[in-house]
């Protein structure tokens, strides 16, 4: 079973930055992306940032120019960095990793992370 372990996060001012990682217990098969989700309390988490295994990203509308996602495939970990962090950035983050492997698709998730920007 894969554990995907997150670090980072914590209370900053608006305008800061903070760097999130997630590191993966071991390699996971079949992998194609890796993730960071938000959500905030009400809603569904929401896609912030992805990165393939071949680096093909994407992000959200609202953090484009902001936050940067890359991945090390040695070490099995990704990382969001958020610079010119807004208040309504605030919220939990979650990574994630899937797996596609000999006819099985499994969504692993991180333990979530809080994330809170003060105005």
């Amino acid at each position: 079973q894969v554990q995907l372990v997150q670090s980072g996060g914590g209370l900053v001012q608006a305008g800061g930055s903070l760097r999130l990682s997630c590191a993966a217990s071991r390699s996971i098969l079949g992998n194609r992306a890796m993730a960071w989700y938000r959500q905030t309390p009400g809603n569904l988490r929401e896609l912030v940032a992805s990165v393939t295994v071949d680096g093909n990203i994407d992000f959200a509308e609202s953090v484009k120019g902001r936050f940067t996602i890359s991945r090390d495939n040695v070490k099995n970990t990704v990382y969001l960095q958020m610079n010119s962090l807004k208040p309504e950035d605030t919220g939990v983050y979650y990574c994630n990793a899937d797996s596609s492997y000999r006819g099985s698709y499994v969504l692993y998730w991180g333990q979530g992370t809080q994330v809170t920007v003060s105005s």
